[in-house]
């Protein structure tokens, strides 16, 4: 049986969904684990127990089918979680992503943003494109610098207007959940949710 498939067969009979699989140099073998995500239901996070519970029964489907490594390591997908499907896209309109492209931005930009361009950060939004089946993405942004801690800022200052950028997941190279953390607690606006 494929590596690919003892993993998945494992973690989702315990009822996760699995992000990725990862192996490295010097054996180690990296399995990134969630919950599935339910429309409108509140945000589950990922344990030590979710991760201690994996971890044992794979050691033993690994062993079963001969799969060598040298150590596993079972981990929830963290604060710059990979978006590699649909349902992922569709879970985290309205967060900071940041979204490499496979081929720069080139023509498509006409000159409002340098045609090398292939990185990207900024809000994720749905696009309901007339006639599509499915919803496009896009991504809105503002070049504006980020202020300093203890940087006054002029009140007269004009901030750098919002630009957006449609694509399509075969576009991507990879995309992430932007790492943004807040000492401030957890709430809609340390978490890179869009408020309306």
């Amino acid at each position: 049986m494929a590596l690919q498939e003892i993993v998945e067969q494992t973690v989702t009979g315990f009822g996760y969904d699995l992000v990725e699989i990862d192996r490295s140099a010097g054996g180690l073998l990296r399995i990134t684990i969630d919950h599935p995500w339910v429309a409108g239901t509140p945000e589950q996070f990922i344990n030590v127990e979710d991760c201690e519970k994996v971890t044992r029964q794979l050691q033993f489907a690994l062993e079963v089918d001969g799969v060598e490594y040298k150590r596993l390591e079972v981990s929830s997908p963290g604060i710059d979680r990979p978006l590699r499907h649909k349902t992922d896209f569709e879970r985290f309109v309205g967060y900071v992503i940041d979204v490499n492209l496979k081929v720069a931005i080139g023509l498509a930009a006409e000159g409002k943003v340098n045609a090398n361009r292939k990185k990207f950060r900024g809000t994720l939004e749905a696009v309901a494109a007339v006639g599509a089946a499915a919803p496009s993405w896009q991504i809105v942004w503002s070049d504006e610098p980020e202020v300093k801690p203890g940087v006054r800022v002029s009140k007269k200052r004009i901030p750098a207007p919002l630009q957006a950028m449609g694509f399509t997941l075969d576009e991507i190279r990879d995309a992430r959940l932007a790492p943004i953390v807040s000492f401030n607690g957890r709430n809609a606006k340390d978490t890179g949710v869009a408020q309306e």
